[in-house]
């Protein structure tokens, strides 16, 4: 009976048993395939792409910090830069040149066709460097508007950061400096007279480059990395609004109508539409500065200090003075400064060198626009488009017509005291009378006697006389 009853739950256990099997791989199966997934995707490596095919300028600079700092956002673990450019602003290459040397993450470029001039020293910063077949590295010399070399004191500063950006990579400095100097001659490579420019295949031989790629999924391959994520750079609006208005070119034009609307209001006082053009201007051009970090609030402080002290000199105290003078300095310090990287006073790395070449842009900026503002004026006081904007009958004094008031035409030649100082305008008693008056010339002290010389533009001068 006891062997039976056994039996009997053997073959119980067994119909159950295949059941139960069923039911654990049901239960654990599924987890450990959602686990292994998981580990696939921790697994994968996160690429950060963003693109420099255009102009190496302050726009490439805005994008290349958001790229960074959305790849330090998602943990990217290297930075890849698809690069086609013929160069551009030295001060901006350096800028990124400095960001990728301090990278905490590797950072690699794939030259699609051209790194040129500053192309080249932003490509050699990079931890390695992959480029398409029939793609050039180098050209390198610092070059004006017109593409004429610049003296030597920017060749040697350009050669100096080729060299020691090399050297940090562990690229060789003098083949990066022949990029730059056409004196320098490497048996073999480059003669004397010659700027170097390597083409892929060289760039390989010479240790410049690191391979040959047709394209993304090669420069990955290159690198040895098979299971990758890519995320590439996408700007929103407003940061593709704020690039555009931080380009040198947009900023100048900015900087006319600034000064070309400030220069008219003060022709027209009172609130009107060439303040209205000012304010815009001031606005688009110190907005996109300040989000971007260069222009704090005291360089736009002073810029408006600046145009109140101007404003000042022209409207309350006769004569252009200190108070003009100050106006002025700080209008084209408050427009410089707000382009520059500084600190306070402080200009670290090359904000300084930054901030002569501000200065230069606004004050040739301002120039153009004055001289543009004095032509439209005289255009449109004259035009007859809409009609006579001014009115060009002239009245002759020969037939009668005269602006003078008989009270000051009867104190001519008349002589009196000044009651204030003149400086050049002020005050002065002839008779019972008291008149506002000009020194012809110099300046006349309170208390000493004058002479009216002539009644002009509603203004009487005077002269001292002498004891």
């Amino acid at each position: 009976m006891h062997l039976h009853t056994d039996h009997y739950r053997n073959k119980k256990t067994c119909r159950w048993l295949p059941g139960l099997l069923f039911l654990a791989f049901a239960i654990i199966l599924p987890g450990m395939l959602l686990s292994q997934e998981q580990a696939d995707q921790s697994e994968k490596v996160k690429v950060y792409l963003f693109d420099i095919k255009e102009q190496i300028a302050p726009p490439v600079w805005h994008k290349a910090k958001k790229a960074f700092k959305q790849a330090e956002d998602l943990s990217a673990d290297m930075v890849i830069i698809h690069m086609n450019t013929y160069g551009g602003v030295l001060e901006t290459a350096d800028s990124l040149r400095t960001r990728i040397l301090n990278a905490g993450i590797p950072v690699h470029v794939f030259i699609d066709n051209n790194a040129a001039s500053a192309g080249a020293l932003i490509s050699i910063a990079c931890d390695s460097i992959y480029m398409s077949p029939g793609a050039n590295i180098g050209a390198a010399t610092v070059v004006d508007q017109e593409g004429k070399p610049l003296p030597d004191k920017y060749q040697s500063y350009m050669r100096s950061m080729m060299r020691s950006t090399a050297e940090v990579q562990g690229r060789d400095p003098m083949i990066a400096q022949a990029m730059v100097d056409p004196r320098m001659a490497i048996p073999g490579i480059t003669d004397t007279g010659q700027v170097l420019t390597f083409t892929s295949s060289e760039a390989i031989n010479y240790d410049f480059c690191e391979g040959e790629a047709k394209d993304m999924g090669d420069v990955m391959d290159l690198l040895g990395v098979e299971n990758y994520e890519l995320i590439e750079q996408e700007l929103k609006p407003v940061d593709k609004i704020i690039a555009f208005l931080v380009n040198p070119v947009v900023s100048a034009l900015l900087i006319m109508l600034i000064i070309g609307g400030i220069y008219f209001e003060l022709q027209t006082p009172g609130i009107g539409f060439p303040l209205a053009i000012a304010v815009l201007g001031a606005l688009l051009y110190f907005a996109p500065l300040y989000l971007e970090g260069l222009a704090a609030h005291w360089e736009i402080l002073i810029f408006i200090v600046g145009v109140v002290l101007l404003a000042i000199e022209l409207f309350a105290i006769p004569g252009f003075g200190v108070l003009g003078i100050s106006g002025i300095v700080l209008i084209v310090a408050g427009l410089a400064l707000s382009m520059v990287g500084n600190v306070g006073f402080h200009f670290p790395g090359d904000a300084f060198k930054a901030l002569i070449s501000s200065i230069f842009l606004v004050i040739i900026a301002s120039f153009v626009s004055l001289v543009i503002s004095f032509y439209l004026g005289k255009q449109i006081l004259t035009t007859t488009i809409f009609g006579h904007l001014a009115l060009d009958t002239v009245q002759e004094k020969s037939e009668g017509y005269t602006s003078a008031d008989l009270q000051y035409t009867n104190v001519m030649g008349k002589k009196g005291r000044a009651l204030t100082i003149l400086r050049p305008a002020g005050k002065v008693r002839i008779g019972d009378e008291v008149y506002d008056a000009t020194a012809l010339t110099g300046y006349i002290e309170k208390g000493e006697e004058v002479e009216v010389v002539k009644y002009e533009t509603s203004q009487l001068f005077v002269r001292k006389i002498s004891t």
